[in-house]
């Protein structure tokens, strides 16, 4: 029943501490189901999706407690082996519940899974791995139910470096007998937060980085205290408000490396990017150049980055043809940048941008997180005042958003939907007032 205005066209300038990275988060806390110990997980951002994680965890039976920036979480009790839809069906990322529940219990049931309408992103690959360690999987409409008397190692190639798979995968492994080699494994910086954790755990895996994981089972992991990467999507999307608004923005507590392509093709726009051990500063040019980006699985450029970068593109002087290589449905959005002002057409996955824009005021739909995330962004450099609606989708993956962004000087903040305030009164419905926090 919210939504976010922004008052755009003034440039931002200032420094923004990066919070842990969600999608190493949410990973490490369904690890702590391989474990009767504690886990406890510090630098964990306080976002939507974090709290239905740890909504899915507790309906298994697991203990979460927070405190700060850390996540206690202890899988020692009656611990259940379904994961329920209302739950599941909310965020993609609780399919990842599979493998360890299957692992340390021998069987699991998962509602299929929910999260952004980017795409099909089917769980096959989930599916042919879990099979190939000796489990027995029978796939519903809703749900999937997955059973072993005892997983055991295998060599399993992937078709496509998927990250859920090799989290799903190599999670299973960990306490599967014998060894597993997992080829054409996704090589993301999350996925070697996990490997890094489950080591610390007592997993034996090695070749986190590269295309080939070798995982040697073990007979039980211990618990563990381990911190949490910084999230390089929340680090990019900062550093394209910088260079959308032409100001000076200095992102703190990052890993410059894990950024690569991302500062690369700023750079190329006509960005000045320097970079410190923890920190990176861009500055936004007076005119943008275009580029051409492919989206790819790492070390290639993010498909999470890809509608910001719409977004910015919009802006520069010329041509720009971004293609999307990793979901069908990430240019979904474009119909509501168009109503402020972009003008991109769509050939087949190729998105075609006529730079040299000016954002004009309007009300857009934030059909998913990085879209909504990248129509803030053209807000900020329109020439009047944008309003985003269906404003959760953003509060998925980036904390006290623009509370951050108003101390960078953006003019922006969230109010009541008065729309959706009249038509929930007329109906007679019953809506809960969001509390200002996220919490666990």
């Amino acid at each position: 029943m919210h939504k976010i205005i922004v008052r755009g066209n003034n440039p931002l300038f200032g420094e923004v501490d990066i919070q842990g990275a969600k999608n190493s988060a949410l990973k490490i806390m369904t690890a702590s189901i391989l474990t009767p110990e504690p886990v406890i997980i510090d630098n964990v951002p306080n976002i939507r999706d974090v709290s239905v994680m740890a909504d899915v965890l507790k309906e298994l039976g697991l203990t979460v407690a927070r405190e700060g920036r850390k996540v206690t979480l202890q899988a020692n009790g009656s611990i259940g082996i379904e994961a329920p839809y209302q739950l599941v069906s909310q965020m993609r990322a609780s399919i990842i519940v599979l493998g360890p529940l299957l692992a340390r219990f021998g069987r699991a049931k998962v509602a299929m899974p929910g999260g952004c309408n980017i795409g099909l992103r089917k769980i096959d690959l989930h599916i042919r791995g879990l099979e190939k360690l000796g489990a027995k999987i029978d796939v519903g409409q809703a749900s999937l139910e997955v059973r072993t008397d005892r997983l055991v190692g295998a060599n399993i190639p992937l078709d496509f470096p998927s990250v859920g798979a090799t989290e799903n995968i190599m999670m299973a492994a960990c306490l599967a007998k014998g060894t597993t080699v997992l080829d054409n494994a996704a090589r993301e910086p999350e996925i070697v937060d996990l490997v890094n954790c489950l080591n610390s755990m007592g997993a034996r895996i090695n070749g986190a980085g590269t295309s080939t994981l070798i995982i040697e089972g073990v007979e039980r992991l211990k618990g563990v205290s381990y911190k949490v990467i910084p999230d390089r999507i929340e680090a990019s999307t900062f550093l394209v408000a910088g260079a959308i608004t032409g100001g000076d923005v200095t992102v703190k507590s990052v890993c410059p490396e894990h950024l690569g392509l991302v500062t690369k093709k700023l750079k190329m726009v006509g960005c000045e990017v320097s970079e410190g051990e923890n920190s990176i500063n861009i500055k936004g040019p007076s005119s943008l150049k275009p580029v051409n980006i492919s989206t790819l699985p790492y070390p290639g450029f993010p498909t999470d980055m890809q509608a910001p970068f719409m977004a910015l593109l919009s802006k520069a002087e010329g041509l720009s043809i971004i293609t999307e290589n990793v979901f069908e449905n990430r240019f979904s959005f474009i119909n509501e940048l168009s109503k402020i002002g972009g003008q991109i057409t769509i050939e087949r996955h190729h998105a075609v941008i006529t730079g040299g824009r000016t954002m004009v005021p309007g009300v857009v739909r934030a059909p998913d997180l990085r879209a909504g995330a990248a129509l803030v962004l053209a807000g900020l450099a329109a020439h009047g005042s944008v309003e985003i609606t269906d404003i959760h989708h953003i509060q998925r993956g980036y904390e006290d958003f623009t509370s951050r962004l108003a101390s960078l000087g953006a003019n922006i903040e969230i109010t009541e939907d008065e729309s959706l305030v009249e038509l929930a009164v007329g109906d007679g419905l019953n809506f809960e007032t969001p509390s200002a926090g996220v919490g666990l």
